[in-house]
């Protein structure tokens, strides 16, 4: 028998804090610039090239995050049967949290909840399954909620459907979760619908964290593989000629993602498995072809983020393995308008001869993953076809609501999208009917904080009554269509707001938009910090006026080391740093912290080494 039922996982957990109402004019720094396009195959060049979005909004970004943990209750779904037990969480993405099978956790189940700075919007957690939709990187809303409502399965069994409006390609995306009454994997039927009359840039990725130990090794039907690294290379190397075994990922120095080449002949699938032979399997419909193994590393910085992102529990940490629509994640496929893709994942164990699985012969552990999984490949078509027949039916009994966009955007658009994945008035909330009078020519005014541009609604804009707030969206809007001369002109005319004049200090660089800013609202630590750090490259006495007056905060105080140093105060900067600075922000990718210890250490003329917090760089200092 299969049982959905509504539960609570109970965990420390840090506050996700409030969005960061400063537009996100560009993307944070991308890490995945690939360096030798040129020299890649034609198709994987063009994918590269095409669909690369260089803004999340109409989303705000998510950097109000704490790292204080505090015993909370997350809302979740248990879908189980006898031999499976799996438990998502609506309220956070619709990540799958855990996944037991026969009483073995398969998946890394984080024991906390801290967010980090690595999704698109800046707040991750690690661990379970995450889904990512929309762009290279973790999606929009991997820290959001999404409409939940139990649908009746083609077996009669409660499929525990999730769905929401991915806000920067607009596409409804559709989570079946499937378990039937005796099955030994969870199914999970995935669909993206562009209801729109355009094609759209597609991406998906299925982020699956597993844990790691020195005799795992993961499987996976394929000879080659597409290496990318921090030289932001993508490189085609086999397998087998790799030292130390790339399938082990516990011999890794550093971070890496590999991206495998998929065998024509074979299907689609990847596993981890122990040195016993056991261990997790996920395997798809021929659709999701790509799968990807990416690695921490075993160096300094690479053990710091697995500290950083499960603080206080030691454990040998975790790997990823993932399952995409296209080969590698720095690509994009063409969906066309008004289409909709759709495919079958599975989720459980797998149990193998040990032997065979750490067979150094690698095409003898990989074709004996094949023949174990073979029941479970052939069926999963017929699977697919099954769950197919549910996919639109309309949703039996609500269970959670995510948000209101999605009814916002038919209100404007008139589209058609499935019964299955409905988007009623009711979801609405005050902050997506601030937006309705807009689609009579008005925006009122009646808010002193400017939510996310709705940058599609360009022409409602353009075409709205004047007043300091439709100024502001115009101007949003036009720098969003590269109409970077119109968007300085409308936040102009917007007037003495925060909010325009941080716009124009950013594009500008024209610092005293940035100084007024600050003066309007000194209490706003985004604001100040982005400040404060453009006027230290050009004018330091601004500077140091708006760091007289800034609040208390580690992102401030980061900035005080900064201007230690560049004003010939290294001991300073060092006693900042000696007193310890937790950067709830920090970056992949970047290390200011030890740069600066590092800077201040040569200034004074000593050595002392990095402290092992402040190691997150990750190319193994």
């Amino acid at each position: 028998m299969t049982i959905l039922s509504a539960q609570n996982v109970v965990l420390p957990a840090a506050s996700l804090g409030v969005e960061n109402p400063l537009a996100p004019l560009r993307m944070q720094r991308e890490p995945h610039v690939v360096e030798n396009i040129a020299e890649l195959p034609d198709d994987l060049r063009e994918n590269v090239e095409y669909g690369r979005l260089h803004s999340p909004l109409p989303c705000l970004n998510q950097d109000g995050y704490d790292r204080t943990l505090v015993e909370t209750s997350l809302p979740a779904f248990v879908l189980e049967n006898e031999h499976v037990r799996a438990t998502v969480l609506p309220g956070l993405g619709g990540r799958l949290y855990s996944l037991v099978h026969r009483g073995t956790e398969l998946l890394y189940r984080n024991p906390v909840f801290q967010p980090a700075n690595l999704a698109l919007r800046n707040a991750w957690f690690a661990g379970g399954v995450e889904w990512n939709v929309g762009s290279t990187g973790h999606w929009t809303g991997t820290c959001a909620p999404m409409h939940a409502a139990r649908v009746d399965g083609p077996d009669g069994t409660p499929v525990l459907r999730l769905w929401e409006l991915e806000r920067t390609r607009n596409l409804v995306t559709q989570l079946d979760f499937w378990l039937p009454e005796d099955s030994e994997f969870l199914y999970v039927g995935v669909r993206l619908q562009n209801p729109s009359a355009v094609e759209v840039p597609a991406y998906w990725w299925s982020n699956i964290a597993v844990p790691q130990s020195p005799d795992r090794r993961v499987l996976v039907p394929a000879d080659q593989a597409w290496r990318f690294g921090y030289g932001s290379r993508l490189d085609l190397i086999d397998v087998i000629d790799v030292e130390p075994d790339l399938t082990y990922p516990m011999r890794h120095p550093r971070a890496v993602d590999y991206f495998f080449e998929p065998l024509a002949e074979e299907r689609s699938w990847i596993a981890s498995v122990d040195g016993s032979g056991d261990g997790f399997v996920q395997a798809s419909t021929e659709r999701l072809q790509g799968r990807k193994l990416f690695v921490w590393g075993e160096g300094d910085g690479g053990h710091r983020w697995q500290e950083w992102l499960a603080p206080g529990h030691d454990s040998d940490g975790y790997a990823e393995i993932q399952a995409g629509l296209a080969r590698t994640q720095m690509e994009h496929l063409k969906l066309p308008a008004a289409t909709s893709w759709s495919w079958l994942e599975a989720y459980g164990g797998l149990s193998m001869d040990a032997g065979v699985a750490h067979s150094q012969d690698w095409k003898t552990a990989r074709a004996g993953g094949a023949a174990v999984l073979a029941p479970l490949l052939d069926g999963l078509p017929d699977r697919e076809r099954e769950w197919l027949g549910v996919v639109d039916a309309a949703p039996a009994e609500r269970l959670a609501m995510g948000s209101g966009w999605g009814a916002l955007e038919l209100k404007r658009t008139s589209w058609t999208v499935s019964d299955g994945t409905p988007f009623s008035d009711d979801t609405l909330t005050a902050r997506e009917l601030a937006w309705l009078p807009l689609l009579d020519g008005q925006l009122p005014a009646s808010d002193d904080v400017p939510d996310g541009t709705l940058v599609a609604w360009r022409e409602l804009l353009e075409a709205a009554d004047d007043n300091w707030l439709v100024w502001y969206h115009r101007g949003v809007a036009r720098h969003y269509d590269d109409d970077v001369d119109g968007a300085i002109e409308a936040w102009r005319q917007s007037g003495d707001n925060p909010w325009a004049l941080r716009n124009l200090g950013l594009v500008t660089g024209e610092l005293e938009y940035y100084e007024r800013a600050v003066e309007v609202r000194p209490d706003l630590v985004p604001l100040v910090v982005e400040a404060v750090a453009a006027a230290l490259d050009s004018d330091v006495p601004r500077a140091e006026r708006m760091l007289a007056q800034a609040p208390d905060d580690p992102r401030i105080q980061l900035l005080r080391v900064r201007h230690a140093l560049e004003t010939g105060d290294p001991a300073a900067a060092h006693e900042l740093l000696a007193a310890g600075i937790q950067l709830a922000t920090v970056r992949e990718g970047a290390n200011p912290l030890t740069d600066y210890w590092l800077a201040a250490e040569e200034a004074l003329g000593t050595q002392r080494p990095v402290p092992p917090q402040y190691r997150f760089g990750m190319g193994g200092n």
